[in-house]
């Protein structure tokens, strides 16, 4: 196992967990504990994590594992979810894509589409979020209108004044929502303020808005609310999702589809 995978799967192991021995996240990974040891104190000099005797726990009372840590938990959920989400948007509409791992795959499979191939646009894309802004630009048939703003690193989504100024001026056909939590009752949320901030902005540029989430995004809550469960016009989950969960959006007006 490679350095870089490794220490996603500690971190991802300290997210879930709250707090790891260094003997037992050697035996999990299959690993010397000397390589772990050595694992944590480089994370910690990082701040992804705080150092105990013996261990090491998550660093801060909220924590958020960065995007680029971030390991392929729910990979078939999300790749299915994201192709679910490309088929309901239409050639020549312009998107609105916040960001995130899910919404991420939304973009990759927007871009293999084939009757997204050519087109003057054959897409107009509009996002806070450099990674998707990056991997689309090499797509000559999309038009990439990237916000602005100050770059957030544990998501690489822009925000603050600057995005507001770009996303007061535009109107989207749809815009897709990457949450970290979605309830009925709390709405769509984010870790962070700023963040849902301007993804809040994006919902209420677009005609229509869809969520896409893994089942386990759904009935949770996070610190920064971006819209009600009301305003949401599609939630594309997978089928793990609750029965009982599943019907309550339906009741509150939200379209679900689940793959």
């Amino acid at each position: 196992m490679s350095r870089d995978a490794r220490w996603k799967a500690l971190l991802e192991l300290l997210v879930e967990r709250g707090r790891l021995e260094v003997d037992e996240a050697a035996a999990d990974l299959a690993v010397s504990a000397a390589t772990i040891r050595r694992d944590f104190d480089q994370l910690a000099e990082q701040q992804m994590l705080v150092r105990t005797r013996g261990g090491a726990v998550v660093h801060g009372v909220s924590y958020e594992l960065p995007l680029r840590y971030k390991t392929a938990r729910h990979a078939s959920e999300k790749q299915r979810i994201a192709r679910a989400v490309a088929d309901l948007v239409a050639p020549g509409e312009a998107v609105g894509l916040t960001g995130g791992t899910t919404t991420t795959e939304v973009a990759r499979a927007l871009a293999v589409r084939a009757d997204l191939a050519a087109g003057a646009p054959a897409l107009t894309v509009v996002t806070n979020a450099l990674n998707i802004a990056n991997e689309l630009a090499v797509r000559p048939q999309f038009k990439i209108v990237v916000t602005g703003g100050v770059a957030r690193p544990q998501s690489y989504e822009l925000i603050g004044p600057l995005a507001d100024g770009v996303l007061g001026q535009i109107t989207l056909d749809v815009a897709v929502l990457g949450v970290v939590a979605f309830d009925v009752v709390h709405g769509a949320a984010a870790h962070d303020e700023a963040e849902a901030a301007v993804n809040r902005l994006l919902c209420e540029r677009a005609t229509r808005v869809v969520v896409a989430a893994d089942s386990s995004k759904l009935g949770g809550r996070a610190f920064a609310r971006i819209c009600a469960a009301e305003s949401v016009h599609t939630l594309v989950t997978d089928e793990a999702a609750a029965r009982d969960a599943v019907r309550r959006f339906e009741e509150a007006g939200v379209r679900v589809v689940t793959v």
